[in-house]
């Protein structure tokens, strides 16, 4: 059998799944090259910016993952660009644990298939919103 989570359908299923489950899921967003431009390439992170605030809007937890020590500029840029945030480099408050890898649902990486986890993510959001404009109650 090959691996079901190489199938984008499996996948999302799974994610919608434990959204409905919680009401909420994990997002862990990786803060340079994907939501702030480290390099002052002139690259366009507005689309990620977006869908973070939707998926703040549907309750998700957002947990910027970051290997900067420089936490207030972190903070300061957030604010600035209206990103939100739950938290950086720490697990979310329903899971405990000592481990250094922080827990999470779906990642937004530039170098860990950004491309998939936002599609995957915005559909999610979009269905969610649908849902609820509607009244499903399964959401």
């Amino acid at each position: 059998m090959k691996h079901p989570y190489l199938n984008p359908e499996f996948t999302y299923q799974r994610l919608l799944r434990e959204y409905k489950q919680h009401n909420s899921i994990a997002v862990a967003v990786d803060f340079d090259n994907t939501i702030y431009d480290y390099h002052q390439s002139g690259m366009d992170c507005s689309d990620i910016m977006d869908l973070l605030r939707k998926l703040h809007g549907i309750g998700c937890h957002i947990i910027l993952w970051t290997c900067s020590e420089g936490e207030d500029f972190i903070r300061k840029y957030c604010k600035t660009h209206q990103i939100p945030y739950a938290a950086i480099n720490e697990n979310p408050p329903f899971f405990k644990s000592n481990s250094r890898k922080i827990y999470y649902n779906e990642l937004l990486d530039d170098r860990a298939g950004l491309r998939e986890s936002f599609d995957r993510l915005t559909r999610l959001s979009e269905e969610i919103v649908a849902e609820n404009e509607k009244g499903d109650p399964s959401v």
